[in-house]
């Protein structure tokens, strides 16, 4: 059983900008691609895709030859490297051509007419959604949010904009130190207020951590630093225990016949990471063990507590029923003799959802879900609803009175429920019964409860549910609704 940690990515080293560190991306590039795909495609198709593949890395190195990052590094390897991320991911052909190509139109003279007539309108659509909006008659902040709202309408229609848009945000975050000060607390802010509760939403929580902790790296350098001090203490006080523990699980499990993987996970920085350093080990090591089928899983479970005794309290099954972030692994707490360790036990397969969320194999994602707050963020009335975004999130699983299972945000009330059902139930909501007790419309919902909508024959809406719903759904609804009703009188004042 092997020990592994495979950041998304890393930060390249000043020597490492040189030919042989280039082909060694661009081969790892190719093989990912073809190891992926290549069994899905003809051969005819396959060597078409390497061939465009081809075509894209020499365009972008030779519209990038003579320009270097503020690092001083030559530019080109920062598409490259966002490409290797992408596929990495499992992204496809057209999606790692365009992550080379993602600069091209903004910082060279090669224009987005000439990326979709050399590569097709496929790949053009990628790169027009990696492309910032560019007015000079707007001022900076509303070409930002035209941008963001740029992102956001490609995305809908093609999901794979967003994600190679976390790749090439990840990437400048690992090489923003050239930058100045404030430019970087910007980004930070921006990355942590619009990409991480994306990806989040998105399924991928891997990635949306280490945009997360990136951007804090950025905004408390100090406290990161004392972080990774705090971090790099425990490693080598616990090591010699944590390699016995390692040792014995690997035992009982090849025993058994259980083919498992393990993987050392250390908390990544994080304000409330920061905070627990005084609690230790239990708090920011976690214990990860892969294995192939969920009955394997489950089996490790018993084996794991045969092993060492369980802490009380601390088992949470999330490997059918997802974690709030959408995660699901067997997760436990177990008393290693002097050592309090927490374990989680998950398959492979679904080990990958946790990285690459809408990416993965398999993935079975709700992609009108998503669609459905990209829309109703596009229509509210601000030009971004930063909070409904960041509450979405995070979701909890509810159920309607005939038991069928509805996601919604957490901290999600019994308004926004309604109107998630059909707007005109919400418009109708007068009161709910939560779990068989009879509840106000601004009741919080919790995982589990079920709900039952009791409605009027007239519509029953108030100002002051703006402040009950947070689905910019509802919000949508009732802003529409109350205008309507602000415009009434006025025009049956005219017809007397």
């Amino acid at each position: 059983m092997d020990i592994i940690h495979q950041p998304i990515a890393q930060t390249d080293k000043a020597e490492n900008y040189d030919n042989k560190r280039q082909h060694r991306l661009i081969n790892d590039i190719m093989e990912l691609l073809v190891t992926h795909h290549g069994g899905s495609l003809s051969e005819e198709v396959l060597d078409e895709s390497i061939d465009a593949l081809q075509k894209a890395i020499h365009l972008a190195q030779e519209a990038h030859r003579q320009q270097v990052r503020k690092s001083g590094e030559p530019y080109f390897f920062h598409p490259l490297r966002v490409a290797h991320m992408a596929a990495r991911h499992w992204m496809d052909f057209a999606s790692v051509i365009a992550a080379l190509l993602h600069d091209v139109v903004e910082d060279t003279t090669t224009t987005l007419e000439d990326v979709s007539e050399l590569f097709g309108m496929e790949i053009g659509l990628l790169v027009d959604g990696l492309t910032k909006v560019d007015d000079d008659l707007l001022s900076r902040s509303i070409l930002k949010e035209q941008t963001y709202r740029k992102q956001v309408l490609l995305a809908v229609r093609d999901i794979r904009v967003l994600c190679l848009k976390f790749w090439d945000r990840i990437d400048n975050l690992q090489t923003i130190q050239a930058l100045n000060p404030a430019k970087q607390r910007l980004i930070a802010e921006e990355t942590r207020t619009i990409y991480v509760p994306l990806a989040r939403h998105l399924g991928m929580g891997l990635v949306a951590t280490e945009l997360d902790a990136l951007s804090l790296i950025v905004l408390y350098p100090t406290r990161a630093e004392r972080y990774n001090t705090a971090i790099n203490e425990l490693r080598r006080g616990h090591e010699a225990a944590l390699g016995r523990i390692r040792s014995e699980i690997h035992n009982i499990l090849e025993h058994y016949k259980i083919d498992a993987l393990v993987k050392d996970r250390w908390r990544p920085f994080s304000i409330v990471a920061a905070r627990l350093t005084s609690r230790g080990l239990p708090s920011l090591y976690s214990l990860d063990i892969l294995v192939d089928r969920s009955m394997d899983a489950y089996h490790a479970l018993g084996l794991l507590h045969r092993l060492y005794p369980p802490i009380p309290g601390k088992l949470r099954d999330h490997l059918h029923v997802p974690s709030q972030y959408g995660y699901q692994s067997l997760k436990t707490s177990v008393q290693a003799g002097e050592i309090r360790l927490r374990v989680e036990i998950t398959t492979r397969k679904l080990s990958r959802f946790n990285e690459s969320g809408v990416l993965a194999p398999g993935f079975e994602f709700r992609s009108s879900s998503f669609e459905d707050l990209m829309q109703s963020l596009i229509e509210g009335e601000s030009a971004f609803d930063m909070e409904s975004l960041r509450l979405a999130s995070a979701s909890i699983q509810v159920y309607t009175p005939q038991g069928d299972v509805r996601s919604l945000p957490e901290g999600s009330s019994a308004l926004d429920f309604a109107f998630d059902i059909h707007e005109q139930l919400g418009l109708h909501a007068v009161r709910v019964r939560i779990n068989g007790k009879t509840r106000q419309l601004k009741a919080r919902l919790m995982d589990g409860d079920q709900i039952d909508v009791e409605t009027s024959n007239r519509p029953t809406v108030l100002p002051k549910w703006l402040e009950w719903a947070v689905m910019p759904r509802a919000r949508n609804s009732i802003r529409r609704y109350l205008r309507s009703k602000v415009k009434q009188p006025r025009s049956d004042k005219d017809k007397s």
